[in-house]
């Protein structure tokens, strides 16, 4: 069975959702904010950042923002701003994640790429850093696997049959 659905199909459903336009240089959400919206980008460009840091630029349409913020029930983590005009479809997120099985599960598949990309990554990182001397960016890594990992759980996962780090 495949759980993941096609990009497509979720934006022919947001079709029915109102579409919100910010010129360049605008914020669409910030951080420490409650919307209690989810943004689907249609068109357009963003930056992501946070603690002014910026950790993305967007320009995929059916990215997703505020699901975060949604589905833990928390303020926005992040600011983010349009680097172009750009347009998002504006949903409730309550009622969108409440009452489309499909959202969710389009929701639940952007985040799932985002974890693996986040892993691949750290995986690239450990490599870098056991190939050269011992420094901060070893006890950086340490110190984000003990803050993402509070059930014993860690950014190597499932999907990986082993920890080539333990």
């Amino acid at each position: 069975m495949h759980l993941m659905p096609e990009s497509a199909d979720f934006q022919t459903r947001l079709g029915a959702l109102p579409i919100a336009t910010y010129e360049a240089g605008e914020t669409v959400l910030s951080a420490g904010s409650r919307t209690g919206q989810l943004l689907i980008l249609k068109t357009g460009k963003v930056s992501v950042v946070k603690e002014n840091v910026e950790i993305a630029k967007v320009a995929e349409p059916g990215a997703v923002f505020g699901e975060l913020s949604a589905l833990l029930n928390q303020p926005h983590a992040a600011d983010v701003c349009t680097l172009e005009a750009s347009q998002f479809h504006i949903a409730e997120a309550a009622a969108l994640i409440g009452d489309d099985p499909a959202a969710l599960l389009y929701i639940a598949s952007v985040l799932a790429r985002r974890l693996d990309s986040a892993n691949q990554a750290l995986i690239e990182l450990k490599r870098q850093v056991q190939a050269g001397p011992r420094s901060e960016i070893g006890q950086t890594i340490k110190k984000m696997e003990m803050l993402l990992s509070p059930a014993a759980a860690s950014l190597v996962y499932a999907g990986y049959p082993y920890d080539p780090y333990a």
